[in-house]
């Protein structure tokens, strides 16, 4: 369908200007007004978690409380799944069923998310959605830049007075920000984790490495089990790839911007509610964060089917062995390539005694967060006083991470 003949309940706004320089990933914010706010929204400039979550949960998250030294604060943890499942679902849906619902029971006016553009099916393209049923084109994972806050203006110049946003970390941070200044009686934020992103090209490019038909896969996810699953449009069964059988040493050094190297927030701790896969051992991972958090998931209850969330394995191996690489990559050496021969074994090792579950999630936020200290010392070292926050060093703390005097922030 032609971008200017959008589909029923849904506005596709025209967004204005375009993304700054540098560390940047276009969340919309440089799109909007002047552009200005950058300054006070970005998340790569000088966030203030502490305040924001005080602000937006009530309470700033609790480090003896356990898990919300990795997750943010946390009402309650659950592994769901969508019964029945979404068709086109990433996992099942309960994103934007969230979303769905809030419209149908009249909470909202309109949703801020992002579908496939009409002539690429990897490529995010921000969307204002007002019909429930529309949403479903919103369904799956998009590889790419989304501005979807540079919607916010000509949502509240359609008249929306309440709205939800569906956003990555940085988007919703920076949402955050400037959201007592945009002039709406209610907004709901539901959030997705995300760890990396890169253009939709380099991921179209990822993507040929993958398989012979690029263009019939479908579906791509990374998943909890160490496999990467696609599933394709031509016919074919789906194919599942070990993450050590990947050809990471194939993609060039840029192919993760820096941006996504440097992320200090993986769980969306700034969201009411996040719904991700990687604590939730093959089903989903929903983290209610805040009142409206619940609101929102009461609204679907009767459409979810809980399990008791898995915590199995040990992490500290594996995230050792991310911070030995990380600090050659991040040092420009080569990575140390695993032999041959000894890829099926640890492949086939890694989902029976890896880290799974909870220890699996845990894993992920200490590997980012010793990613991001790695590659900001080495890129921007200037900067990491000012970006690297509490949370990030206290979980980076475990593995000899810790600030220098000229890394300490001095408010």
């Amino acid at each position: 369908m032609p971008k200017d003949h959008p589909a029923p309940g849904f506005s596709v706004p025209v967004l204005a200007g375009a993304a700054r320089p540098g560390l940047c990933t276009d969340c919309g914010v440089s799109r909007m007004g002047d552009g200005r706010a950058c300054g006070q929204a970005c998340q790569f400039i000088q966030p203030d978690y502490a305040s924001a979550e005080h602000r937006v949960h009530g309470r700033v998250a609790d480090p003896s409380l356990g898990d919300e030294a990795f997750f943010g604060v946390t009402l309650a943890m659950q592994r769901l799944r969508l019964d029945p499942p979404a068709d086109g679902a990433q996992w099942s849906g309960i994103t934007t069923a969230l979303a769905a619902d809030l419209l149908r029971r009249g909470k909202v006016d309109a949703v801020l998310a992002v579908r496939a553009d009409p002539h690429d099916r990897w490529r995010p393209e921000p969307v204002i959605v007002t019909d429930p049923a529309a949403l479903a084109q919103c369904r799956g994972m998009r590889m790419g830049y989304a501005p979807t806050l540079a919607a916010l203006e000509p949502a509240a110049a359609a008249g929306h007075k309440r709205i939800a946003v569906i956003g990555i970390p940085c988007q919703v941070y920076a949402l955050r920000a400037i959201e007592a200044t945009l002039g709406f009686r209610r907004i709901y934020v539901i959030g997705t984790p995300c760890s990396d992103n890169s253009t939709t090209e380099s991921f179209h490019a990822f993507l040929a490495l993958l398989d012979p038909k690029p263009e019939t896969i479908s579906y791509l996810e990374f998943r909890a089990d160490y496999r990467v699953e696609m599933r394709f449009d031509d016919g074919r069964p789906a194919k599942f790839v070990p993450f050590l059988k990947l050809p990471i040493s194939k993609l060039p050094s840029d192919f993760f911007p820096m941006t996504c190297k440097t992320c200090v927030d993986y769980t969306n701790r700034l969201a009411d509610i996040t719904v991700g896969y990687m604590g939730g051992d093959g089903d989903q991972w929903v983290i209610t964060r805040n009142h409206r958090g619940a609101e929102m998931l009461s609204g679907i209850a009767d459409r979810l089917v809980e399990r008791p969330l898995t915590d199995k394995g040990k992490r500290m191996g594996a995230v050792k062995g991310f911070l030995a690489n990380t600090a050659r990559a991040a040092g420009g050496l080569p990575l140390r390539a695993m032999p041959d021969w000894a890829r099926p074994i640890v492949a086939f090792l890694q989902p029976r005694i890896g880290p799974r579950g909870l220890e699996f999630a845990r894993a992920r936020v200490e590997m980012k967060a010793i990613e991001t200290i790695l590659h900001l010392r080495r890129a921007h070292p200037a900067r990491i006083k000012n970006m690297v926050p509490d949370h990030v060093w206290r979980v980076a703390a475990r593995y000899g991470l810790l600030p220098t005097p000229q890394e300490t922030r001095r408010d």
